[in-house]
């Protein structure tokens, strides 16, 4: 056999490698990351939710149901303000 049938199928195996190294790698990675970002995500809404109900329980134990609402409220509103002061106007078209 002749050398160049060998040298022909390294050309072709190095330019599928080549190819999937920069296409196929990359997809992935962007796959991975969006779906460990959504699975993070849903693990920190849940425990925001647990901590706010948690919160609510504990200050009916020392306040009565009506001063827990409006200190969770109050916490609440602040945090939508400070947020809502912290937002980047966009272009509006």
């Amino acid at each position: 056999m002749s050398t160049w049938t060998t040298q022909a199928a390294d050309a072709i195996e190095k330019t599928i490698v080549t190819v999937r190294d920069r296409t196929v790698e990359p997809a992935n990675k962007a796959a991975k990351a969006l779906v460990y970002g959504l699975f993070a995500l849903c693990c920190v809404m849940t425990a925001l939710l647990l901590l706010s109900i948690v919160m609510f329980r504990a200050l009916t134990y020392a306040l009565p149901v009506w001063a827990s609402w409006m200190v969770l409220g109050g916490i609440f509103i602040a945090a939508g303000l400070f947020l809502w002061s912290r937002r980047t106007g966009g272009t509006r078209a």
